[in-house]
């Protein structure tokens, strides 16, 4: 059953802000900043499957409770009247929808969310509307995978149907490599995705070109990118992103191409208002779309957008779930950056140090991510390779990178020992 404590920290009253059910923070380093600009004009009631931590100061109260159980949410959520219901959680936010709709709360509806999560339902949709996009086929057994490389054509990337964060995508060149890969890809899985399918892996055309993302305001079903990440990536066969690039004044912002295919994309999975999180393939055709997300950029990209536009991703979401346009803040005209920081193999941290004093000028975040003990595992084996981030600004992107190279040396990783080769 569902556990709540209020805060006695923020009363409310009639006249107090409106009140939003948060549904998982998640964590503080790469979303805090959305919980704080969301906590100064609102009241917070939220809903997580733990004890309040990080998130005491910005919250009216709290609800102990299985966040990706929506009748459990609703349950728990009538009692309170919110006036709206927020997520960027993106393991969450399908059942973040259907408690928005139990309670007649404006917001994605839980069909749109669905077909975002799952991808091959974008596929489908997108394909129905003539949307540009990598060729995908569903399959459950290494026969029906190799049929499929075989009718797409090598190199083709294999992926979960419905995870996050690149989790579990590969590439793979040669029926060989498609055949080493497959049995880890199909049984991989994560404890907060519960969703399980017959077909549960996509085999898909590779796109080659450079990758990008682009977060974007859709209101009455009008598409306005409001910025674009350029994404460093690992070099293949994984698809690690490594890093990520913002610039105000990306020429993508206006390409017509581009604005075309988002126009599309959001048409055929039925997002009509909000916010959503695309990535793309700038291929020789054209924008070719890898996937689309019912929420703003993770791995601290909406910070980026902040820093370089001023568009606040955590004001817009509340925005959006209280039914209003979200509109920008302070405009800004430069380029923001983040950067993180892997080891060449897989590594037990003893220690990772920052020598504060050798970081240049537009560093404005330099962060110790991976703490003693801790064991850096490369893809595909996991993505938690990460020991430090580092966030510049400057007017331009090649600022940025240039900044990002020259903190590097700063940071140290000390090992405390290598991971042991399998046996």
């Amino acid at each position: 059953m569902p556990s709540s404590s209020p805060s006695p920290s923020r009363p409310s009253s009639p006249s107090s802000p409106p009140l939003l059910v948060l549904i998982s923070p998640m964590d503080q380093e790469t979303r805090g900043h959305l919980l704080e600009s969301v906590a100064r004009d609102h009241r917070i009631w939220l809903f997580s499957d733990r004890e309040v931590g990080w998130e005491a100061p910005f919250i009216t109260g709290h609800t102990r409770v299985d966040t990706l159980d929506a009748d459990g949410m609703i349950e728990a959520a009538r009692p309170l009247a919110p006036d709206a219901i927020l997520c960027w959680d993106e393991t969450r936010i399908l059942p973040a929808a259907k408690v928005a709709g139990a309670l007649g709360l404006p917001g994605l509806t839980p069909e749109a969310v669905l077909t975002c999560r799952d991808k091959h339902l974008t596929r489908l949709a997108v394909a129905g509307a003539g949307g540009p996009q990598a060729r995908s086929t569903p399959v459950s057994t290494l026969a029906e995978a190799h049929e499929a490389a075989a009718e797409t054509g090598y190199p083709v990337v294999v992926k979960p149907r419905a995870l996050v964060g690149s989790t579990g995508t590969r590439m793979a060149r040669t029926p060989g490599e498609l055949a080493e890969i497959f049995p880890a890809i199909r049984g991989t899985t994560m404890v907060e995705v519960r969703e399980r399918f017959e077909q549960p892996v996509l085999v898909e055309e590779y796109l080659d070109g450079p990758e990008i993302s682009v977060d974007a305001l859709i209101w009455d079903g009008e598409v306005t990118p409001l910025f674009v990440a350029r994404k460093e990536l690992s070099p293949p066969p994984n698809f690690e992103e490594v890093g990520h690039g913002v610039d105000a004044a990306d020429p993508l912002l206006a390409d017509p191409e581009l604005l075309r295919a988002l126009t599309t994309v959001h048409a055929a999975v039925g997002i009509t208002r909000g916010w959503t999180h695309s990535e793309w393939r700038l291929t020789a055709r054209g924008p070719a779309l890898v996937e689309v997300n019912a929420r703003s950029g993770g791995d601290f990209i909406s910070y980026l957008g902040l820093l370089a536009t001023g568009w606040d991703a955590g004001l817009a979401a509340a925005r959006l779930a209280l039914g209003e346009r979200p509109e920008q803040g302070a405009a800004r005209s430069g380029a923001a950056a983040v950067r993180f920081l892997y080891p060449e193999v897989e590594t037990v941290v003893g220690r990772v140090t920052i020598d504060r004093d050798r970081l240049p000028a537009g560093i404005g975040i330099a962060r110790v991510v991976a703490q003693p003990g801790h064991v850096l595992e490369l893809p595909p084996a996991s993505h938690t390779g990460r020991y430090a981030m580092l966030v510049a600004s400057a007017a331009t992107a090649e600022e940025c990178r240039a900044t990002l190279d020259a903190a590097e040396g700063a940071v140290r990783l000390e090992a405390a020992e290598p991971v042991p080769a399998p046996r």
